[in-house]
């Protein structure tokens, strides 16, 4: 079906941060998949092990006890301070479990249409609940009747939440990206002041603080979460994307409050937390820590970005230029969508979103040279584009 504007290019294998294509011309990749390929590609130790696996086992019925499945649990439990997790294949997938739980959370408050705060210009996914829950008009155009049961107040304004919560309502959550990401990599002005003071509305009111971490977790801001940029913690927090390197998974992941407003017979996945997708996020998370990706993201982002600002600090053109760890934007005064395809052209794969802001989300192995072959990279292909508008 046509729900694509595919760029004219396809490739044949990837190794490290590059991509190749069948003619072995080789492409310096700066999405990674849209922040998924954590390890870049062909990581040994991660191919070793998932090789391994589909020779074991790929599936098998959560009918049964699956051991990987566990292990992954713990180790999510440990690095989020949480206490359970679900397994899924992807992110509007935890999402949507979120969501629910929000609606679980609310009927137990005796509320009979609970609803959900959420935020202008965010993504967080395409079922109907989670595009409905997101705030993109071209998400949304042509599937109206939308699901109801949000309020959208803007990203980054505590006081048009402080006001709902002082009168007569029916929220039972606040669901948020820490940062927004298809929304044009949106960073709070104040990171620790917003979510502290999220995590305070939710805990007078008695709602539950959902994170949706889908593109700014596992390690992507040099912390395992977002929110560990802070010092507070979500009582709900979803991942996908970059949690298994490239195999399909999602989790949502819950404290105690949260997680035991789920029985059986709620909720379920046919595919979901399978063997294969387990070895891959436990793997993944294991040559993280090996390999000190959290530290190399923050090491890395912070080349890139100030490469860009040198070459840009006097630019009109350029709005701003934010980031945390190896998730960036650079924004510009004019929609540059035409950029992709420039870059593409000078072996650079990027992302524009918004309209725009140009989106880097590089894998987290990225060392020294690469970043700065990014950074020369990107400021050719910009200066080309300003130049031809």
């Amino acid at each position: 079906m046509p729900t694509y504007q595919r760029l004219p290019i396809s490739f044949k294998k990837g190794e490290g941060v590059w991509l190749y294509t069948k003619n072995g011309d080789k492409y310096l990749d700066a999405l990674s998949g849209i922040a998924v390929n954590t390890l870049g590609y062909s990581h040994s130790k991660f191919v070793k092990a998932i090789s391994q696996q589909i020779k074991n086992l790929i599936h098998v019925s959560n009918l049964y006890n699956i051991e990987e499945q566990c292990l992954l649990g713990k180790e999510l439990a440990f690095l989020s301070e949480l206490s359970a997790s679900f397994f899924c294949n992807s992110g509007c997938e935890a999402n949507e479990l979120a969501i629910k739980i929000a609606r679980l959370h609310g009927h137990d408050l005796k509320i009979q249409q609970p609803e959900i705060i959420v935020m202008d210009n965010a993504f967080h996914g395409r079922t109907m609940a989670t595009l409905s829950a997101s705030g993109s008009r071209k998400v949304q155009a042509g599937f109206e009747p939308l699901m109801s049961g949000f309020v959208r107040v803007p990203f980054d304004n505590i006081d048009a939440i402080q006001e709902i919560a002082s009168k007569k309502n029916k929220i039972s959550a606040v669901f948020v990206e820490p940062i927004q990401g298809e929304g044009g990599v949106n960073i709070p002005q104040n990171f620790e002041s917003y979510l502290k003071s999220l995590r305070g509305i939710c805990d007078k009111n008695n709602w539950l603080l959902i994170f949706d971490e889908v593109q700014c977790g596992v390690g992507r801001t040099g912390t395992w979460f977002a929110y560990q940029n802070s010092t507070i913690k979500p009582d709900v927090v979803t991942l996908a994307k970059g949690l298994a390197s490239g195999v399909p998974i999602g989790a949502c992941i819950a404290n105690e409050k949260a997680s035991n407003l789920i029985s059986p017979g709620k909720h379920g996945s046919t595919f979901g937390g399978n063997p294969l997708a387990m070895v891959a996020g436990l793997k993944t998370l294991e040559i993280m820590k090996e390999e000190s990706l959290l530290d190399n993201a923050l090491s890395q982002g912070q080349l890139i970005v100030s490469l860009l600002k040198k070459e840009f600090e006097h630019n009109d053109k350029i709005i701003s230029i934010r980031h945390m760890g190896l998730m960036i934007g650079i924004e510009l005064r004019n929609s540059c969508g035409a950029l992709v395809e420039l870059a593409m052209n000078n072996k650079l794969l990027i992302n524009v979103t918004s309209d725009k802001t140009i989106r880097l989300l590089p894998p987290l192995i990225l060392n020294n040279d690469e970043a700065q072959l990014v950074a020369r990279k990107l400021v050719k292909t910009i200066n080309e584009f300003l130049k031809k508008t």
